[in-house]
């Protein structure tokens, strides 16, 4: 019996942990602002599927596991009127404590409950920043190639010399 205590607690340390599951978060924090305040964003996972959307500033919080052995990658679009859409990406990285499992959390740590969970990945940013620029829907059009009708006393006065009347239909 005294043997039985020491290797069914050892037995569990060893087979029933899994070190990057204990010490790790299973979702991380990333603050998403954007530059002006006030854009709208939308996050989705590595598969398309939308899991926040929301207005700049806001904290969201964001799992590091897409499945077994699997890591999560996630695209961040924000947008405003009056300015461009701007896109950029975050992924996950591989977790030191995973290692871990070698020590204390055994192969079902190593291959099972680490790899499902999401542990053995962590996500690094803790702050995504969109910054925007003007010239999107909204705004005017460039002066290349267009044609921009202005009233006549908005033209200066050596361009009005050059004008030309146009042919009249009768």
């Amino acid at each position: 019996m005294r043997l039985t205590l020491p290797l069914a607690l050892a037995a569990t340390l060893l087979l029933g942990n899994s070190c990057a599951t204990i010490v790790s978060k299973s979702r991380y924090p990333v603050a998403i602002s954007s530059q002006p305040p006030g854009a709208t964003f939308t996050v989705t996972d590595i598969d398309g599927k939308e899991v926040f959307n929301g207005v700049t500033p806001m904290a969201v919080p964001l799992k590091p596991g897409a499945g077994y052995f699997k890591k999560q990658e996630y695209t961040i679009k924000f947008s405003m009127p009056g300015y461009e859409t701007k896109t950029t990406t975050i992924s996950a990285d591989f977790n030191g404590w995973y290692i871990g499992n070698l020590l204390f959390g055994g192969f079902i740590g190593l291959l099972i409950v680490d790899p499902l969970t999401g542990a053995m990945y962590r996500i690094t940013d803790k702050e995504v920043q969109g910054v925007l620029v003007t010239g999107g829907q909204g705004m005017a059009p460039s002066m290349e190639n267009s044609l921009q009708i202005v009233s006549i006393e908005d033209v200066p006065l050596p361009l009005r010399e050059k004008m030309e009347p146009l042919p009249s239909k009768q």
